[in-house]
């Protein structure tokens, strides 16, 4: 008869050590990405054409006042910064939480559909419940009058292509590749929707269109970039609050059901989620793509899958991805560059490559499963 053993005092202190090891190293990865983010928000404030040291940057962040220099600190360069780190880090977050309810590493605002779909809203809010296409002088500097009307369509849209996700997914029983599929298929027809109203809409009001749907962070104020920041706190505590429930999922839908995770409920409101964010971002900066999904898998490469991580750390390599395409997009050519432009470029072959490392992948798992894998020839 076997006697059962039971691990002494020196095993539980291996153990303890190995995790206390596994979670310095993932704690100092996020602390060392939020230095750099810290660093590099300071170095973009000094850079530019107005020459101001560090000393006098801390002096107009602590005490702002009505001279020139404090106007470029805050207003110029200080709230693009922002702008880039509270976006970045709410599209990251929402690419993370997809990827995990869908089990789908290639799930994000942006291949779903929901960054098309919430610019269709917008712009109908624009052209028809705005009251005016543009205000100011000329047509390349647009404002809209009603920022909340505006936002409300695009979240409005947003949960239609949310809701036209999850009766496919019920009714159909998608596989996370054809979940993808349908999410190009849903990003084509409010894309095709989009270009009708720019072809029925007049000279200046395209212009408006077009300069809008340009991912760029100079169009949000600062109470819109206030308004935005709640909602990111919020939504975000929210998803670490779900953090165990995401980890179930993605052991399989069986294992949290088992452990007692109400795994359509919390699908529904996690995309609810995800949506909402992406519907303020995108409402208030126009479409700017890839950061949800280049986020996750960065962090999720360096340190695993777990969501008690891999959450801060999405929100803060989306966070500096955004601030770097702004930093490239405005000091790296002769005009300054959209950053939906710069991530567009960046997240398009990132995107192929993730294609490539999952069916490198799964060409390994059919040779390793195979019956006549490990036999000599």
């Amino acid at each position: 008869m076997m006697r059962e053993v039971t691990p002494g005092p020196e095993g539980k202190q291996t153990a303890t050590e190995g995790y206390i090891k596994y979670a310095r190293r993932k704690v100092l990865f996020l602390a060392g990405i939020a230095v750099l983010l810290f660093i590099l928000s300071v170095i973009t404030i000094h850079i530019g054409s107005t020459n101001l040291s560090y000393f006098d940057i801390i002096k107009y962040l602590i005490h702002p006042d009505d001279s020139w220099n404090s106007t470029v600190v805050w207003d110029l360069r200080f709230r693009m910064i922002l702008a880039a780190i509270v976006a970045g880090a709410a599209l990251g977050c929402a690419g993370c939480v997809m990827q995990s309810i869908l089990r789908n590493p290639l799930a994000s605002p942006f291949t779903l559909g929901l960054s098309n779909a919430s610019a269709f809203g917008a712009a109908l809010g624009i052209l028809f419940l705005d009251g005016g296409i543009i205000v100011g002088q000329t047509a390349a500097y647009t404002n809209v009058t009603n920022p909340v009307i505006v936002t409300l369509m695009a979240f409005l849209f947003a949960m239609l292509a949310t809701g036209v996700m999850l009766l496919l997914v019920k009714l159909t029983e998608c596989t996370p590749e054809s979940i993808v599929l349908a999410g190009l298929a849903i990003s084509s027809i409010f894309s095709a929707g989009l270009a009708f109203l720019q072809y029925m809409a007049s000279d200046v009001a395209l212009s408006a269109i077009v300069f809008w749907q340009f991912g760029s962070l100079s169009k949000i104020s600062w109470g819109n970039l206030e308004l935005l920041g709640v909602v990111l706190i919020i939504v975000a505590a929210y998803f670490f609050w779900k953090r165990w429930d995401y980890n179930a999922i993605e052991s399989g839908e069986d294992v949290a059901r088992s452990l007692g995770t109400n795994v359509n409920r919390t699908r529904l409101v996690g995309l609810v989620m995800s949506a909402l964010l992406t519907a303020f971002v995108v409402s208030f900066m126009g479409i700017i793509g890839f950061i949800g999904l280049i986020g996750p898998h960065i962090v999720k490469r360096l340190i695993g899958n777990d969501n008690r991580y891999v959450l801060p750390g999405s929100m803060l390599i989306g966070a500096l991805v955004l601030l770097l395409a702004y930093i490239v997009g405005s000091y790296a050519f002769y005009t300054v560059i959209p950053v939906g432009i710069i991530t567009s470029a960046i997240g398009g072959p990132l995107f192929i490559l993730i294609l490539l490392r999952g069916r490198r992948k799964r060409l390994r798992s059919k040779i390793s499963t195979s019956p006549t894998a490990g036999k000599r020839s």
